[in-house]
Order: C-alpha cells, then sequence, then structure tokens
C-alpha cells in the first residue's frame, strides 16, 4: 500500500489486503462511500439503529505497540518519516503576485475532533474566496447518492450475476450476518458492487449514527457552511468521475477487500481510533506502515497493488492537480481533500510545487 502514497522510498514494501482497506477508508473517495451508504441505510427496518449503536469507541493501536512492541512501534514511525511531504495535514500555497491560497488535507468523517481543524484553518476558510472540496455534489448528499444509483454501471454489478454468485457459501453466510447486524438485508443490496457493500461495514458504528442523523463530515460542513455564507464553491471531481474509477477495477479485487473488511469486524473501530490519532498529530506517513499491525498475513498480487494504486490514486492526483491549477492561479483558495492525495512524490503537494507554486506546511 505504501507504494500507493507516490513515494520512492515506500515502494520497496509490498502492499497488502490490510492496505487496501485503508485506501478504502482513506485514499479512495469516502466521502462518496458516505453517501452511498447513508442511501443504503434508508433499507433499513424501523428500529434497527441499536444494531450499530454499541460499536463506538475503539483503542489507539499505535499507543498499546508503543508499549507491548516499542522496537515495531519505531519502526513504523521511522517509515512515515521517509515519506515525502508525510507530515502536516495544513499547508500553505504561493506564487508571486497572489494572494495565498490553503490546502488542508481531511478525513472524510463527522468527528468533532476532526472537524475542528488545525490552528489557523479556520482563519483561512473565512478570509478565503473560494472553497475548493473533492466534488461539490456533496452539497446535497441525497441529490448525489441519486444520480450516481441513476446509473447502474457505476453501483451496480451489471452482467446480472449478484453478490452471492462471487462469494463461497461460507462468505456469503459471513456477509448476510453482517449486513443483518447494521440492519441491511441482503437481498436489498444484493446486485451492488462489492465496494459499496464493504464501506457499509468500513464505516464506524458512531460515524454511522452521526451521519444518519445528519451530521456533516469535514469536507462536506467546509462546502456547506461556504454556501451558506455565499462563497463560491467547487469541486475537483464529479462523483460520477469517482464512481467510475472505483468500478473500473476488477471485481476480484473488491471482492478481497470485503472479505478482509468482514474478518476485521469491530477490530475496525480500532483502526478508525488510530487513523485518528496520527490524523491529528499530522503524521499522515505514518498511517499506512501503522495498518500492517493488525493485517492478518494475507497478501494480494502486485497486479492488483498496480491497478489500485494507479486507478484510485495516481490518476485522481493527476485530475486534481490539473483542476486546482486554474483556482490557484487566482489566488485566495481553500483546498480540502482527503489528506492521504498530499504525500509522495506524485501527491497533491509535489504536484503543485511542479505547476511554480511554493508549498509549505503551516504547523
Amino acid at each position: 500500500m505504501i507504494s500507493a502514497l507516490g513515494s520512492k522510498a515506500m515502494r520497496s514494501i509490498k502492499p497488502t489486503l490490510g492496505d487496501i482497506l485503508l485506501w478504502l477508508a482513506t485514499a479512495f473517495p469516502f466521502a462518496l462511500a458516505i453517501l452511498l451508504v447513508a442511501t443504503m441505510l434508508t433499507l433499513r427496518p424501523a428500529h434497527a439503529d441499536q444494531a450499530v449503536s454499541d460499536k463506538c469507541g475503539g483503542k489507539d493501536l499505535m499507543a498499546e505497540l508503543q508499549k507491548t512492541d516499542p522496537a515495531k512501534y519505531a519502526s513504523i514511525i521511522a517509515a512515515g518519516e521517509k515519506v515525502e511531504n508525510g507530515k502536516g495535514i495544513f499547508w500553505k500555497i504561493e506564487k508571486p503576485g497572489l494572494k495565498p491560497s490553503w490546502l488542508l488535507g481531511t478525513m472524510h468523517v463527522s468527528d468533532t475532533r476532526v472537524l475542528a481543524m488545525p490552528k489557523g484553518a479556520a482563519e483561512a476558510v473565512a478570509s478565503a474566496d473560494t472553497i475548493v472540496v473533492e466534488s461539490d455534489e456533496i452539497l446535497d448528499d441525497k441529490k448525489a447518492a441519486a444520480v450516481l444509483f441513476a446509473n447502474p454501471s457505476l453501483t451496480m454489478i451489471t452482467d446480472g450475476s449478484t453478490i452471492s454468485e462471487h462469494l463461497s457459501p461460507e462468505d456469503n453466510a459471513r456477509l448476510e450476518a453482517g449486513l443483518k447486524e447494521r440492519g441491511i438485508a441482503l437481498a436489498a443490496v444484493s446486485r451492488m458492487q462489492p465496494w459499496l457493500i464493504a464501506s457499509s461495514f468500513e464505516m464506524t458504528g458512531c460515524e454511522v449514527r452521526r451521519k444518519t442523523s445528519g451530521a456533516k463530515f469535514l469536507d462536506q460542513k467546509l462546502a456547506s457552511d461556504a454556501a451558506a455564507e455565499g462563497k463560491q464553491v467547487k469541486g475537483l471531481e464529479t462523483l460520477a468521475e469517482q464512481a467510475k474509477a472505483m468500478s473500473d477495477l476488477p471485481i476480484a479485487l473488491h471482492l478481497k477487500s470485503l472479505i478482509q473488511t468482514l474478518e476485521l469486524g469491530d477490530k475496525i473501530n480500532d483502526v478508525n481510533e488510530t487513523m485518528t490519532d496520527l490524523y491529528l498529530a499530522g503524521n499522515i506517513g505514518a498511517m499506512v506502515p501503522m495498518l500492517k499491525v493488525i493485517e492478518p498475513g494475507q497478501k494480494i498480487t502486485d497486479d492488483d497493488t498496480a491497478a489500485f494504486e494507479q486507478r484510485i490514486i495516481l490518476d485522481r492526483n493527476k485530475v486534481m492537480a490539473e483542476r486546482s491549477t486554474p483556482i490557484l492561479d487566482k489566488g485566495n483558495a481553500f483546498i480540502a481533500i482527503g489528506a492521504l492525495h498530499l504525500v509522495g512524490d506524485q501527491g497533491l503537494v509535489a504536484l503543485l510545487r511542479k505547476q511554480g507554486f511554493t508549498v509549505t506546511p503551516v504547523n
């Protein structure tokens, strides 16, 4: 997975299935997954909220590892140090003759710790002329989800098969039980693409409840607040483009990720808490090596790795850089995108520097 972040120093470490899970939860447009999963959750029977109400919390795996295996903890930190632009989530973008712009790496969650943003970010948002997010379609999530579901090729298995036909009887039973626990009937989602079904398990119970109660994740809140203030809100991608990127990947890869997510079970809460703590510390580069402490050992193929890296990370980084440049050339913009898109030698920080901008960490 580390190679997906684009850093040459990281490419010697072979990605694993656990890494794919992290990509799906942070690097991939999780905002899109949240919108679609929220729509899926409307299919739940009444009073099903209790099924997810006990799945909150989670422990910081890094803090635990620091006590139980200091050497392994140190190796994770050292690996993170090698990631180009892997430290910091808030960056200043400058070019002579222009007002400064700003770049914030986000987590697509509604956790109040994340919503608080680093020092100086709120002031930068308030003074910016334009707010830029991955997709401005998140301003109306119900409408966006409806548009996506209206195009079956983006979210559905279109060859006439169902998800059950692609799984072993054991894995299918596990999937059915997991969905039932979340209040979703397998029959209701049986023709959805595996990555979308997996997203319903990648979201923690707390995040599901916050979302269904109307809470906004960071990117969405920034866009909504800006629109309410009459500011210009722009997106660097469409949700359809994001879904297309995901649906372009082989179904076999998505099935592996789905089963891996099911196997993690409640441990996803620990993963989320650990990633959140690393994010709040601005240590984005350590996210990927951290995940290896929970990975059960099953490997994916080099072809899987290359396909995911190219389609979900590198291709999208280039699009974001190209589409943000004209906006940044006007100055005084605030860009908020998933934090893992910033790091590595092909991350947005590096790509913007190649466009002639000076990009420096604020904190």
